[in-house]
């Protein structure tokens, strides 16, 4: 490895576990999701749980066994999310779940995608240390997130779905701290 990339490994890993231990807490999302082209409207809001988890956790170690790794222990950060989503409008459960997300290098491991129960990985890159952006691809589609921190208190995000290079869904939210 040379010096360039481990000083950028380096950085990534420094970024994304401060991005993940100031995104911990609870959160209430408020999410709109326009479906493209026609322009359908759904607002969901969400209650978040975000833990942060140090190399060697052992739900890191169980992520890198279902993606098949070599190095249980080789990823060097992750959050674990857990979610309770409502409809604005009827107050109807739309979902509830969890998530694990694992770092190696600038790559996010993750137990399941968007629209699939599967293992998947994501790229990720930060513009500035507050903000984080994501590009995950599988069966065809194309999930570019792009995560804000907004002082202590607030998060935004943006979620641009595509398939064969057509928008077909963004997704907004704003994320208020609870706790």
């Amino acid at each position: 490895m040379t010096v360039e990339l481990l000083l950028s490994s380096q950085a990534d890993d420094q970024l994304i576990s401060a991005f993940f231990r100031q995104s911990q807490g609870q959160w209430r999302s408020e999410r709109r999701y326009y479906t493209l082209p026609g322009g359908e409207v759904k607002e969901v809001n969400s209650l978040l749980t975000i833990r942060f988890l140090e190399q060697g956790d052992a739900e890191l170690i169980e992520l890198a066994r279902l993606h098949g790794l070599a190095d249980e222990t080789a990823m060097t950060c992750g959050a674990a999310v857990s979610w309770e989503s409502e409809n604005s409008a009827s107050g109807r459960v739309e979902s509830k779940g969890s998530t694990l997300f694992g770092v190696i290098g600038s790559v996010l491991y993750r137990d399941r995608g968007f629209a699939t129960s599967k293992p998947i990985t994501a790229g990720f890159y930060f513009t500035n240390p507050d903000t984080l952006c994501l590009r995950t691809e599988y069966k065809g589609s194309v999930f570019e997130e792009e995560l804000k921190l907004v002082g202590d208190k607030y998060r935004t995000r943006q979620t641009i779905i595509s398939r064969a290079g057509e928008q077909l869904m963004i997704g907004q939210y704003l994320e208020k701290r609870l706790a």
